[in-house]
């Protein structure tokens, strides 16, 4: 069984995504397990693509194996595609995007991050409030190589948070093809309809063309 270091404490995303790596033989551990538990990675990338990968690079530098990691987050088409990249701290920044280095550094609560996005969107119909949650899963490896897989699940937008499920923006957000939010679906369903759950697939098939050494 291969060791792979996730950049992610979360143990829920870990056991997501060991569901796939595990049945190519690949064991996933959080990176407190391989001695880099306190390290803080600055996401300084713009697109999900570049913060994922940052993640799963400096952890590979430090632990020197396999590390995998995931960057995800809302992306709403009428305001510019924002909160994007800076979903997990949008309410910490004074406009729709980040005015300078010194402010949004840490997370945001759910509750702040919704709040700040549904006062942004209260103008525009149902129609227009499309939007889709993105995530983006890197794998890089000692040797060089990488592994990219982008998932997304697209949907509309409500002006009110529904459901106790879930977490960050679930409560608003309605997959197209249903009549309920992600924070009202049962987390099995939702689980495998996700960004997530999309990337994963990606992953997988990926996976199968090459050989893990």
């Amino acid at each position: 069984m291969k060791t792979i270091v996730a950049a992610t404490k979360n143990k829920h995303k870990i056991m997501e995504i060991e569901a796939i790596t595990g049945r190519f033989g690949m064991n996933i551990i959080p990176r407190d397990e391989a001695g880099v538990s306190d390290v803080e990675i600055p996401e300084t990338g713009t697109s999900f693509e570049e913060n994922s990968y940052i993640k799963a690079y400096e952890i590979m530098k430090l632990s020197g194996q396999i590390t995998i990691a995931d960057d995800s987050g809302l992306v709403v088409d009428c305001i510019g595609g924002a909160p994007g990249v800076y979903s997990a701290r949008f309410a910490a920044f004074p406009g729709i995007w980040p005015g300078d280095d010194d402010k949004g550094t840490a997370d945001s609560s759910d509750r702040d991050n919704n709040s700040k996005l549904l006062e942004l969107i209260k103008g525009f119909s149902f129609e227009e409030r499309t939007a889709r949650f993105v995530s983006v899963i890197t794998m890089v490896f000692p040797d060089g190589r990488t592994i990219a897989a982008r998932g997304e699940v697209e949907g509309h937008l409500l002006l009110e948070e529904r459901g106790e499920g879930g977490f960050g923006y679930d409560p608003i957000f309605i997959p197209l093809g249903y009549d309920r939010t992600f924070g009202e679906l049962p987390a099995e369903l939702k689980n495998s309809i996700s960004h997530r759950a999309n990337a994963l697939k990606m992953l997988k098939e990926k996976l199968e063309n090459i050989a893990i050494g």
